[in-house]
Parts: structure tokens; sequence; C-alpha cells
């Protein structure tokens, strides 16, 4: 983006509008670089050392070492799409103009397989990298990995039940309903929680995702904790073999499945609901208490969580007592040395700028940033990445 560009307007619904106009430019602009080619053969500016200058951003005060020159390419998750584009788009018209930042949600599966590949400067997943993950990127890059969180998210229960907008469900229904064991709307099971509402005599339609998903990730997760037959038949997983339903590529091709069809109920991140208009669930959380989604229900779930030294951790199925019990954090997936000086400067300015002065655009997305404690974690990860 120039600086001649209209500046991000930081609201959901220039999400929405400018996310093929924003996915357009960055593919003609790998295109002119040769595609996803992110070979040590690539030559690019080195940064350049102008006097420091104090910008502002998000309302706060930040002040930048050197004007930055370097192209970034990403691809990963969809989960945190909507607010990585905003945070590029800000990033780049605010306090880096020079920097150019690709990135393309094609699901965190697709990430870690393109950083592994090392087809992307940095990848970004929702599920933590396993072990022989790891491994494999570690060798390939000769580079240890890093797992950076950025913010928490809360998958949420989206449906489409014509007259009901506040539907309950606990951790039985929700089992029985992706088990398939549960059919019909009226069930006796889902009329006990709702005794309020008019549930009709019509089929439940399961949507769930098609493609390798952190999204996915999330919600198995949380199944194979409340399920005892879901860890038996199922378990967790970026894939699974689902029991029912249909599917939909990435969290907007889940919730525009949901909005075309009626009877219909799928897991998406909150922002992706409220974009799509979409009511949501309210679920019984361990505490025992029915908790909507929410930034405050989000951000409970990290309530009393020690976080481990390499940052891969889990929030699902809090104990906290105003806690929403599905929600997962995301993480940008980074080598903590990179072949190319300016690159590596680059991403480490954007990285700290979005974590330290991103917050207020992160909470209009309806993500919660991180608690104090997870960013200073999140910042040393990042001071790691240095050149080889």
């Amino acid at each position: 983006m120039n600086k001649e560009e209209e500046v991000h307007k930081r609201s959901k619904p220039a999400y929405l509008a400018g996310l093929a106009l924003v996915a357009l430019l960055g593919a003609l602009a790998l295109a002119g670089c040769g595609g996803d080619d992110t070979s040590t053969s690539e030559t690019t500016a080195p940064p350049t050392t102008t006097a420091a200058e104090t910008v502002t951003t998000s309302g706060k005060t930040t002040t930048t070492a050197a004007a930055l020159q370097a192209s970034l390419s990403s691809a990963g998750a969809t989960f945190p799409e909507p607010l990585y584009l905003e945070w590029i788009g800000a990033f780049q018209s605010d306090v880096q103009p020079d920097v150019s930042i690709n990135y393309q949600g094609i699901g965190s599966g697709g990430g870690i397989q393109q950083f592994t590949q090392l087809t992307v400067d940095f990848g970004a997943s929702d599920a933590p990298m396993k072990d022989e993950e790891i491994a494999a990127a570690e060798a390939a890059a000769g580079a240890k990995v890093l797992h950076i969180p950025t913010v928490f998210g809360a998958v949420t229960l989206a449906y489409n039940l014509e007259g009901v907008t506040d539907l309950q469900l606990d951790q039985d229904t929700l089992a029985g309903i992706f088990l398939g064991d549960i059919t019909m709307w009226n069930d006796p099971m889902i009329a006990a929680l709702n005794s309020g509402a008019t549930l009709p005599d019509e089929a439940i339609q399961v949507v769930h995702r098609s493609d390798s998903s952190g999204t996915t990730s999330i919600f198995t997760g949380y199944m194979t904790q409340i399920s005892p037959t879901w860890e038996t038949e199922v378990g967790p997983g970026k894939e699974v073999q689902w029991p029912v339903g249909i599917g939909g590529q990435g969290n907007d091709g889940v919730a525009a499945v949901i909005q075309q069809q009626g009877g219909s109920i799928g897991y998406v991140e909150l922002s992706y609901a409220l974009e799509s208009r979409l009511p949501v669930a309210t679920l019984k959380n361990k505490a025992g208490n029915f908790v909507k989604p929410s930034l405050e229900s989000t951000s409970a779930a990290a309530v009393g969580v020690t976080f481990p030294a390499d940052l891969r951790f889990s929030l699902s199925d809090s104990e906290a007592s105003g806690a929403y019990p599905i929600v997962g954090a995301t993480w940008i997936l980074a080598y903590d040395r990179m072949q190319d000086p300016a690159k590596a400067e680059a991403l480490k300015a954007f990285l700290t700028w979005a974590l330290t002065d991103g917050d207020s655009i992160a909470q209009e997305l309806n993500y919660a940033p991180l608690p104090e404690e997870l960013q200073s974690l999140a910042l040393e990860k990042v001071d790691a990445i240095s050149v080889k």
C-alpha cells in the first residue's frame, strides 16, 4: 500500500469491503516478484537508516528507529485474517510505508506447510505446531521455530434457525449434534434447554470446515474434552473424519454456507459470525454457567493459565466462571534466524507494533488482546528474531 492509498478505517466493514481487493493486489505483487519464491537469491533493499521519528497510531505515540524497506509474504489461518489485514494496512499507512506485507488466508494447515517449505517469510496458525512439524521445519530452515501469540478469539456456534435468536446448548447437546445423534431442532434435549423458544420440527444441517484448519483444531480439541464418545470416535485435529455434515472452505466459507442453508449450525470465529449477522449459541461452560461469546468472556478464558516457555498452550474449556468455553489463541510462526536483514527488521517492527499498538483494532474486530504477562513473553520471542 503506498502513501496515496486510503488509510484503513479499522472497522469490520472495511475488512469485508477490502478483502478481495487486498488479496488481488497481494497476488499481483507476488507475481511481480516471482510468486511465492522467497529464496535467498532474492535481492531486497536493506533498511535505510534515517533519524528517529514519532508517529501516532491507534491513539498512541510510537517511536520508530528507522524507516524500513522490505517485502514480506505470509500465509495461514483464516481465524485472524480480518485482523491481520487491518493491522497490515494500518502499519503500512501509519508506520512503515515502504514495508509491503502480503497475507493470504489459506488455513492453518496450509500456513504450516508453506512455512515449512520456506515459500513464505512467516506463517500463521490457530493450532501450535506439533513436535514433528517443528522438527521438519527446523531441518528445512536451519533455524529454530518461534511461536508468537497475537490475540485470543472465540469459536462460536453460528446458526440459521428462523424465529430463534437465543439458542442455548450444553456439552451433551453440542456433542450430540456434531456426532449426528441429535438430528432435529425440536429434539427433547435441545427443547429442555430452550423452554422459551419455539423450536421447529426441522432437520439439523451441520456445517464444518473442509480444509486443514486451526479453527477446527480448537473446536475438535474442545469436543474431545467434553465428550468421551467424540474422543474415541473422532478425536482432535486440524482435519478429522466428520460423522455428519457438509464442508465450507475457511471461516468465511462456513459462515456463507450457514447463511444460505436454513436449519444449519456450524463453528466459526466470532468476527465472521458478527459480520455475517448470524446469531450464535450461548454455551454452558465448565463452571456450569451459560455464557455468550464476547471480548470479556474470551479474555476470561486466560485466567489462571500458566504459559509454557515455548508459548504453545491451550485455553479450551476454561474453569473460570465467566469464561466462554471454546477459546483459542492464534500464533505467528517465525524462524529465529532469517537470511535477509531487511526482512528480519521489517518483521520484528511489524510484530512489535501489532502487539503493542494494535489492541484497539483487535477489539473493534472482536479479538481479545493478550494479557500483559503474555504480551511481554510474546515480545521476547519477537526480539529473538535475528539474521543468519
